[in-house]
């Protein structure tokens, strides 16, 4: 007797990744693209920081507009206002972080530094609260690491405003076309 899932060959992982076989090409060009875009925002990390806050201070207005319309399909009035209030709030932000990027950046950079600083605390607290057999030592370790980072981030503030962020985006950019090329290139050998 079959299921639905063994008659089925769209819903299978082996099938979507059969369908990628023939696009390998498209993923190395798409993690170029990434590899590129990674270095330009490296080479002017400034530019990069202010084209990162921009896309935030877009990003919030959008927000900011959903939670408006949302607020209309609140059924009582102190939702409503709430929903609205909220909604006002993040477009008016995002509206200032176009008018003075370099100053939104000041203050997302002192959010990501002082975000690390907790996040690395709590993995620093659950990596010695567990148990000794389980590999607590990488979960200590991913914890300092993130919380060396923080605070050498919180250090530097608000100099490293300017440059933080764009740093952040860079790396990240460099790294996600690493791996879409990886990924196109192990598709072709597949194939």
């Amino acid at each position: 007797m079959t299921s639905a899932s063994d008659t089925s060959p769209h819903l299978g992982l082996g099938s979507g990744i059969a369908a990628l076989h023939a696009k390998w090409g498209w993923i190395v060009a798409l993690g170029v693209v990434y590899l590129i875009a990674g270095f330009v925002a490296l080479g002017s990390m400034v530019m990069a920081t202010v084209a990162s806050v921009l896309v935030v201070g877009a990003m919030m207005i959008v927000a900011g507009a959903a939670e408006i319309i949302g607020a209309f399909q609140m059924k009582s009035w102190g939702r409503f206002l709430i929903w609205m209030l909220l909604g006002v709030l993040y477009v008016i932000a995002g509206f200032l972080t176009f008018d003075n990027p370099l100053f939104a950046a000041v203050l997302l950079t002192l959010f990501l530094g002082a975000s690390l600083i907790a996040s690395g605390a709590v993995r620093l607290f659950l990596a010695f609260s567990m148990k000794r057999e389980s590999p607590w030592v990488w979960v200590a370790l991913s914890g300092a690491i993130t919380l060396l980072l923080g605070l050498l981030i919180v250090a530097r503030w608000p100099v490293n405003s300017v440059y933080i962020l764009g740093l952040f985006l860079g790396i990240d950019l460099v790294m996600a076309g690493a791996g879409w090329i990886s990924l196109g290139l192990s598709l072709k050998r597949r194939s």
